[in-house]
């Protein structure tokens, strides 16, 4: 095998992607839900709602609220949670398509990129998803640690100061073994299989929520309005606002584990993405609240960076008040600390079974029927971190791992948007025959045969003259009863695992009426797409634009972080003459990325729920995440690369040789061909092939295979093929 063989082999294995039925094909304690983050199928949208809300309200108003306004942006943070919401609500909608297109998954991010994009994309994914519920432990136990320092008015870390010694500089001031104790105890629960029951959750929220409404309350007593004019509403100014949002980014963080839950909701393609959103809505209100009293209340060079709510109440003499927010603290906190370490096992979990991580992390405990060692281990390097990293320096170092698996995500919704057949990417990607899948009921969903299609899908370009000289009868598009064009003959093409279910159309007894204006719609606006460059109504995309809108995203990331690079990391050189010509060569490309994309056309076909103005609202999320990414420290950034590295080297050196479906998709070797020579044997388990396989003889690169040099295999109806 040459170079060229080698690096194209290297390349497809980067981006083949997994049968939805191997997720599905898991150990039966899985299955059951016998697994930590695991359910039965009870959870109700309200439920997730509590779910997420719990996940995020936790340290994000405890702690990063006082940690935000007295050191970077001053009342100003609360704008910066309002750009931080921004920023998550656009990653939260990506988020909610992904979960709709393959809601029978168990996994959050990774499983949804692993069954649609590919493997490489995945792993990064599910490495930043590693090290967000990884800090995000350690960052719970760290606040609750401060908290009840804070209850006992410093003297826990005035002790520790004096007896064990302070760290030097960039680390944590004293050695937290309060946090490493909490750490540890709460990974041994874990991995003892002590489950989170909804009940118990719910529950801790309440408290939480019965609190925040204390804390609005009796803080209206403490606003004095100097507090925000003394130096003024910024006194950072705005790029304190925007340096503080990427921080606040970390509040909101917490709504991907509601992705967790697709086989444990009722309904998982309505419950997923609208839980997303709520969540995110009532951790906005709450964060801007409570801000607006903080900031408003204390003056914010006297915040407390560790516990600023329970300090308001010390400070102006209302000390008994800061007992009942110790209450709300510790509540927000658990719920907070546990939303991160039950989701951390399952994600090392799925990585170690799909082989992309050691395997011996994906081993089950037979006594407590969970991944043990992989929570035990993720566990105590937690609780490492507790002990020696400050709580702020945790906060940032998740939030640019966070930040990075969302823009990808993004950029998977806006990339599989513009394919053909989601399910088409296994062939594609593996490089294997395929025609369609093997389905055994009738809903399952498949590719329109191409000699069946009535829907064109050549180049927009070429299509101006035929849209020309046709009358408004020859544009009509095929409707069904409700108005909307047939496409396929399956519905919700595009979704993948998902079953049929008409509760997405709408009926009504104007249905007629409402066809006949769609028709003439769709016919009038076909002519004026066509002549502006766009894509018809009625136009499939093919493998061909398919590839095109990849290369584009992939392009466009690249466009947007060297732009985000020169506005803010030089920002003192953006108005000399080179910056100028660079960004306008920058801009150029990206508005040509853009204008490529939206020429494309999209798949027609809807979904319960799909992310509205693609492409452009997957590209401001790209964008606003990759610019917080670069308000964040380079101390961080050097952090997060080792952490890559460290991944990286994994990926290469084991996952790409030892995943599942390299050894499913792996080659043997026997001397039985036709001419003598070696034959190559492919195991195509779980693949489904539209012709007979054949048994074809190794030939080397320069030598054309010849038809009469195919074996035909032997008739049969298994999808593993042995040797005669």
């Amino acid at each position: 095998m040459g170079f060229k063989d080698k690096v194209t082999a290297i390349l497809r294995r980067l981006v083949r992607t997994k049968s939805l039925d191997l997720y599905s094909a898991k150990s039966t304690d899985e299955e059951d839900g016998n697994v930590p983050g695991r359910l039965p199928k009870c959870l109700t949208t309200l439920d997730l709602v509590s779910l997420g809300v719990g996940s995020c309200m936790g340290t994000g108003m405890y702690v990063v609220s006082g940690l935000v306004a007295r050191a970077m942006a001053g009342p100003g943070v609360i704008l910066s949670f309002t750009i931080a919401a921004l920023a998550s609500i656009l990653s939260g909608v990506c988020y909610g398509e992904f979960g709709v297109r393959v809601p029978k998954t168990t996994g959050s991010a990774y499983m949804y990129s692993y069954v649609t994009v590919g493997e490489f994309t995945a792993f990064i994914i599910g490495w930043n998803l590693i090290l967000e519920y990884l800090i995000g432990t350690a960052a719970g136990a760290s606040a609750l640690s401060s908290c009840f320092d804070s209850l006992f008015r410093n003297k826990i870390s005035t002790f520790m100061r004096d007896n064990v010694g302070e760290f030097g500089i960039h680390t944590k001031s004293y050695p937290d073994l309060v946090a490493l104790v909490i750490a540890v105890i709460m990974t041994l629960i874990v991995a003892a299989g002590v489950k989170k029951s909804v009940v118990f959750n719910n529950a801790l929220n309440v408290i939480n929520m019965a609190v925040w409404v204390f804390i609005l309350v009796a803080g209206f007593f403490f606003i004095k309005g100097d507090n925000w004019t003394e130096d003024g509403f910024l006194p950072f100014g705005f790029s304190g606002v925007m340096t503080g949002a990427a921080t606040c980014f970390y509040a909101f963080i917490g709504f991907d584990i509601i992705a967790t839950t697709g086989e444990e909701s009722k309904n998982p393609s309505r419950s997923i993405p609208l839980a997303i959103m709520l969540s995110l809505l009532i951790c906005l209100v709450g964060y801007v609240s409570v801000s607006f009293v903080l900031t408003l209340g204390v003056p914010y060079y006297d915040i407390s960076s560790e516990s600023p709510l329970m300090d308001m109440f010390v400070q102006n003499n209302a000390e008994p008040g800061k007992y009942v927010v110790a209450i709300g603290s510790i509540a927000g906190l658990t719920v907070s600390l546990l939303g991160s370490l039950f989701p951390m096992p399952r994600v090392i979990y799925a990585m170690a079974t799909d082989g992309l991580l050691f395997r011996f992390l994906g081993n089950i405990n037979v006594v407590t029927n969970t991944p043990a060692v992989a929570t035990i281990i993720a566990g105590f390097l937690a609780a490492i971190m507790a002990l020696l990293v400050s709580l702020g320096d945790l906060i940032e170092m998740m939030s640019i791992g966070t930040l990075l698996a969302y823009t990808l995500v993004s950029m998977c919704v806006l990339i599989l948007r513009y394919q053909p057949h989601v399910e088409l990417q296994v062939s594609i990607n593996t490089g294997l025959a395929y025609d369609t899948l093997d389905n055994e009921d009738d809903d399952e969903i498949s590719a329109p045969p191409a000699n069946e299609s009535t829907i064109s899908t050549a180049d927009p370009t070429t299509q101006g003259s035929t849209l020309q000289e046709a009358g408004p009868e020859q544009l009509l598009p095929k409707l069904d009863a409700q108005g909307t064009p047939i496409h396929s003959s399956k519905p919700k093409y595009g979704a993948v695992g998902e079953e049929t279910d008409d509760e997405f159309r709408t009926y009504s007894q104007w249905n007629f009426y409402l066809s006949r204006a769609k028709q003439l719609t769709y016919c009038y606006a076909d002519i004026v797409r066509v002549k502006l460059g766009l894509p018809e109504t009625t136009a499939l995309p093919t493998a061909a634009t398919g590839r095109s809108v990849t290369l584009s995203t992939l392009f466009m990331f690249i466009v947007l972080f060297l732009m985000c690079t020169l506005i803010v990391q030089a920002q003192r050189f953006i108005s000399d003459w080179w910056a100028v010509i660079f960004m306008i060569i920058l801009f150029v490309l990206l508005l040509g990325n853009i204008i490529n994309i939206i020429r494309l056309p999209q798949n027609p076909e809807r979904l319960k729920f799909m992310a509205p103005c693609v492409p452009f609202l997957p590209m401001c999320a790209m964008f606003v995440n990759i610019y917080l990414m670069h308000k964040l420290s380079y101390l961080t950034w050097i952090r997060f690369a080792i952490w890559l590295i460290a991944g990286l080297l994994i990926y290469f050196g084991y996952g790409i040789w030892n995943s599942s479906i390299e050894t499913r998709f792996h080659d043997t070797t026997r001397k039985d061909g036709k001419d003598g020579k070696e034959a190559i044997l492919m195991d195509t388990n779980d693949v489904n092939m539209s012709t007979a396989p054949v048994l074809i003889p190794a030939h080397s690169a320069s030598e054309p295979l010849k038809p009469e040099d195919s074996i035909p295999a032997p008739a049969s109806s298994s999808d593993e093929f042995e040797t005669p």
